[in-house]
């Protein structure tokens, strides 16, 4: 799918503005472009606006172009296969490992069974209902992911924030979170909130939480709107 950031700039042309490597991580690319963006500023004594515009473009084209940058990250944990049939494996969204709660489980001989899961539940865990036994495994559900005791998700974030650092309360799919992002968060892209992960249960401990932190970035109408909005995200960083 193109996005407004559609260039005729190649990724190794972009590479070479940010003085960048192919293998650079979403940190280093973000200290490049902050780098760059100082010494062509047009407001700097030897900077030039075509030159800057050349970053910001550099910039946008290769954060798109980067697969870490994309939501589905870390992978959810999976239980460990069934020796029985696989009717036996029950997936289990994330956040209703963590509550626990009532859940209706379809049977692959098509009888609907109705479970209430206790919460803290991890990848492995066994629950009963009646005479069945099931297997948990623990499913991705494009919010949230399970590693382990922990759980990651995916907060989009304003260049600036991720430049700078700030207190901003999130919304989140465990409810409003406020959270100091520093500027080294921001370079790591990774805040952990201890202790708010998937309860302790058993012989489990208690998790934490990881917000993996993302380039924002905004649909925009016209060429216009995404310059200036490019312009922005430049100043800020």
């Amino acid at each position: 799918m193109a996005g407004p950031n559609t260039s005729m700039m190649s990724l190794k042309r972009a590479r070479e503005v940010l003085d960048a490597t192919a293998q650079a991580t979403p940190a280093e690319l973000r200290r490049a472009f902050r780098e760059a963006a100082k010494l062509a500023h047009p407001d700097r004594k030897g900077g030039d606006a075509a030159r800057f515009r050349e970053v910001v473009e550099a910039y946008h084209l290769l954060h798109d172009a980067r697969p870490a940058d994309r939501i589905v990250q870390p992978p959810a944990t999976v239980a460990r296969p069934a020796r029985a049939s696989e009717g036996k494996i029950l997936p289990v969204p994330p956040l209703l490992a963590m509550t626990g709660g009532p859940m209706e489980h379809l049977s692959t001989d098509g009888r609907r069974i109705k479970l209430n899961l206790p919460p803290g539940l991890r990848a492995g865990d066994k629950v009963r209902a009646g005479e069945a036994e099931f297997e948990v495994a623990l499913r991705g559900d494009g919010q949230m992911l399970v590693r382990g005791d922990d759980l990651w998700i995916t907060v989009p974030l304003d260049p600036r924030l991720l430049a700078e650092g700030g207190r901003i309360a999130l919304e989140t799919p465990l409810g409003r979170r406020v959270v100091w992002i520093t500027r080294k968060a921001g370079e790591r892209g990774l805040v952990r909130l201890v202790g708010q992960g998937l309860p302790a249960r058993g012989r489990h401990r208690q998790g934490h939480l990881f917000l993996r932190l993302t380039l924002q970035t905004r649909k925009t109408d016209t060429a216009a709107q995404t310059l200036r909005q490019r312009f922005a995200a430049a100043w800020a960083a």
